[in-house]
């Protein structure tokens, strides 16, 4: 059914075919505004797609593609900003119909013929804006002062002006009086437009059950249709106009509308509720948004994927997204989001994980995955320029993933094996909310006490000069000893420091006060030269084991003339022959 043409594109793992490629083909077109569905009910799936038109082609039309070639277009009255495919009734053959958003109105097509036109309600107008024109009918001020008069209420009044004011106000002066004399015996009125257009499923789950058709418009307003009278079953209301949406549920059962809105945020709606219950907060204005599974992923205008729900991860694209469409292939188990790039690119994401990249020779504006002719799994893709391209999902195709985005691995998103809340658990945790104020004062009488005690120990301390660290004004010292030998000679080795910030400490000595019944030291007074802050300055003794009794070496840092020693340490010497 499809033919291979100039396949100028190629993808870079080999899981794509290359049906087919025309650069010239002239399809200028959105996600939003395509397609894929059996049209004819004869099992062949055709391309749909709402043409913008440009260049030296003007003309708005609706296209149908089957296989390669046109098979069918018709002329749209305004720009389209959606198009959808939808099941109105039962009847057999279960052919869907088209419903193309155009302006403020739905045109529905059914076998590629004109069926229904929908026009969204009128808004209110202000009863002042009113009274200007009809002042301005019976000719009572004249058109500059209608002028003026527009343009206080635009600057004051609450409610938006009409469209015919704002042209108005946007006409040369010397234009004005013919505005007046065309338009003014006209009533006013303002009428919306629609900014986005989706489906919702009215009863059954079924793929090819009935569907209602939900409308997005730049008031604010989401609208939902009843698929035969077309009349208005509900109507909610959101803070800003609707970019995209997502649809899950049924309306006559429960339904949730995931909306992503013009002040970039995200708001969910669900059954019997007028207004948004819940709200996301994006660091970006969103440029795409889809539901995979449970989780809803959005694409952001400062390169980022990102998905809420269920799991809760982000990748930072190489370059900025155009759109975006989801792909599902049942009989594989697969559910995928395609993103495609500003540098050419078309990637395939499961998750937060890479699984496939498909170049192509121009950046792509419209991009859809699903059946067309008789394949299930293709892709169909728009470029900026025009062209058209289709590629065919191998059967031999695998998806590894291949997680290179920046970030936590894999395995931290993976749920820890949290095991039960035990009875234990469970009292002290009332335990500790009925008497969590009476434990936090007994924890901290405890610290208090452990704290005078410190103090305490360090006052006795500085008292009998019995600390190994002096920090008396003007000095700071630290001294450490070490007793080496196995008796009865021992060599006994002072380690002394300024712990002072630059201050060095000169005139020292230091003096050891011992028994002579029980040792002999070799030099008992030892005259330290200049300490300089930080180094570790070592002095060397000798200590000679007289008797069998161990006893306690003082050492004593004196400074100058001094009667009180700087730093008093107690060493501890081993006594007798053979002692360690």
């Amino acid at each position: 059914m499809l033919s291979g043409g100039a396949a100028m594109s190629g993808d870079d793992d080999g899981k794509w075919l290359d049906a087919h490629y025309d650069p010239l083909a002239g399809l200028r077109t959105f996600t939003s505004c395509v397609a894929l569905a059996d049209l004819s009910g004869d099992g062949d799936a055709r391309l749909v797609a709402a043409d913008l038109g440009g260049g030296h082609r003007p003309a708005v039309k609706l296209k149908v593609y089957q296989g390669t070639a046109l098979s069918g277009e018709s002329v749209l009255l305004d720009l389209p900003c959606g198009l959808v495919t939808f099941f109105m009734d039962l009847h057999e053959p279960r052919v869907p119909a088209v419903a193309v958003a155009s302006g403020s109105c739905v045109y529905v097509y059914k076998n590629l013929r004109p069926y229904f036109k929908f026009t969204l309600p009128g808004l209110g107008v202000d009863e002042s804006e009113q009274d200007a024109w009809r002042e301005a009918r019976e000719g009572r001020i004249d058109p500059p002062a209608l002028k003026e008069l527009l343009e206080s209420l635009r600057n004051k009044s609450d409610a938006p002006l009409s469209a015919r004011s704002l042209r108005f106000l946007s006409t040369d002066a010397e234009n004005l009086e013919d505005f007046v004399r065309l338009h003014g015996q006209q009533p006013v009125k303002r009428q919306t437009v629609i900014t986005c257009i989706s489906t919702l499923k009215k009863s059954t789950a079924d793929e090819d059950g009935v569907s209602c058709l939900l409308i997005g418009t730049e008031s604010a307003h989401l609208y939902v249709l009843d698929p035969e009278a077309f009349i208005i079953l509900a109507k909610m209301s959101l803070p800003a106009p609707p970019t995209a949406m997502d649809v899950t549920g049924q309306f006559d059962v429960e339904f949730r509308i995931t909306a992503a809105c013009r002040d970039g945020n995200i708001y969910v709606l669900r059954r019997d509720s007028e207004r948004a219950k819940y709200r996301v907060e994006l660091t970006s204005h969103p440029v795409g948004l889809l539901r995979v599974g449970k989780n809803v992923v959005v694409g952001t205008a400062d390169r980022n994927l990102q998905a809420f729900t269920q799991k809760l991860w982000k990748v930072t694209l190489p370059a900025a997204i155009r759109t975006m469409a989801p792909m599902e292939l049942p009989a594989r188990g697969l559910q995928a989001v395609l993103v495609a790039l500003a540098n050419c690119e078309v990637h395939l994401y499961r998750d937060k994980n890479l699984l496939s990249t498909v170049k192509t020779p121009a950046a792509v504006s419209a991009v859809r995955f699903g059946r067309y002719g008789r394949e299930d799994g293709t892709l169909v893709m728009s470029t900026e320029g025009g062209g058209l391209m289709v590629k065919i999902l191998k059967r031999t195709a695998e998806f590894r993933e291949r997680d290179g985005a920046p970030g936590p691995p894999a395995a931290q998103s993976v749920r820890l094996d949290v095991p039960k809340k035990t009875k234990l658990y469970v009292d002290q945790t009332l335990r500790e909310r009925e008497h969590g104020a009476a434990m936090h004062r007994a924890f901290r009488m405890d610290l208090a006490r452990l704290r005078l005690a410190a103090a305490r120990a360090y006052a006795r301390a500085l008292e009998s000069s019995l600390a190994p660290v002096s920090s008396g004004p003007g000095r700071s010292l630290k001294i450490n000893a070490a007793v080496r030998g196995l008796g009865p000679s021992f060599e006994l080795t002072l380690g002394l420091q300024n712990t002072a910030a630059c201050r060095p400490l000169l005139d020292l000595a230091v003096s050891f006060l011992y028994d002579p019944a029980s040792y002999r030291v070799r030099d008992p007074l030892l005259k330290i030269p200049m300490l300089l802050p930080g180094p570790v300055y070592p002095l060397r003794t000798l200590v000679e084991c007289v008797g069998d009794v161990s006893d306690v070496i003082k050492v004593f840092v004196l400074a100058g003339r001094r009667s009180a020693p700087l730093l008093t340490a107690h060493i501890n010497m081993p006594a007798g022959e053979g002692a360690r």
